[in-house]
């Protein structure tokens, strides 16, 4: 049966989705192509169809995560009152939801031992999407120039990550809740003050 390009499209979308989610909770060698079509009701066969490697998937369903990571953090943002933007942006990255739930976590932080170990056109699409988030969310940052709000975001995002991966190596949710609650605590005092410095 042959296929619209529509459809194969949307077929290729939905692998690329549900990779991303996958390869949060398994990492890439926790994940098994045959599995990942299987769940989405098609064969291992066809998944050549879409994609001429693992690697390729990957890479994808990496930029895909940061994505849907980062539409997140921009929807609680648009919920919350002018000027809170910042110490919205800390307490929603930094939620207890993220250690006990692979799928919600950012790729950075599910994949972070992993990525050094990746073939180059991955990693190329990593940092570009890496990249990416720090521009949309450096407005966020306090600074003078957008250089330095970027170089702030890096410097918040690279902390949040680290507090992310300790928070998950802790044996007990309290300790997972007190590593993730002095880390809010100490973000949101760092830079939130430097946003709105007192007169």
């Amino acid at each position: 049966m042959r296929y619209s390009a529509e459809h194969k499209q949307e077929t290729r979308k939905r692998i690329v989705r549900a990779a991303a989610r996958q390869f949060c909770g398994h990492s890439e060698k926790g994940l098994a192509i045959a599995d990942l079509m299987r769940e989405l009701g098609l064969t291992h066969g066809g998944f050549y169809r879409h994609f001429d490697s693992k690697q390729q998937l990957l890479a994808e369903a990496i930029s895909v995560g940061f994505d849907e990571m980062e539409a997140g953090i921009l929807d609680a943002v648009s919920k919350t009152k002018p000027g809170a933007e910042l110490k919205m942006i800390i307490e929603h990255y930094l939620r207890l939801e993220r250690c006990s739930n692979p799928g919600a976590e950012c790729p950075l932080v599910a994949l972070s031992s992993e990525i050094a170990r990746y073939p180059r056109a991955v990693r190329v699409e990593i940092d570009r999407a890496m990249q990416r988030r720090i521009k949309r969310l450096a407005r966020f940052l306090p600074g003078k120039t957008e250089k330095e709000r970027e170089r702030n975001c890096q410097v918040l995002m690279s902390g949040m990550v680290g507090a992310l991966n300790l928070a998950r190596a802790a044996v007990d949710q309290g300790s997972r809740k007190a590593i993730l609650d002095a880390s809010k605590e100490f973000y949101i005092k760092a830079f939130f003050k430097n946003l709105h410095p007192k007169k």
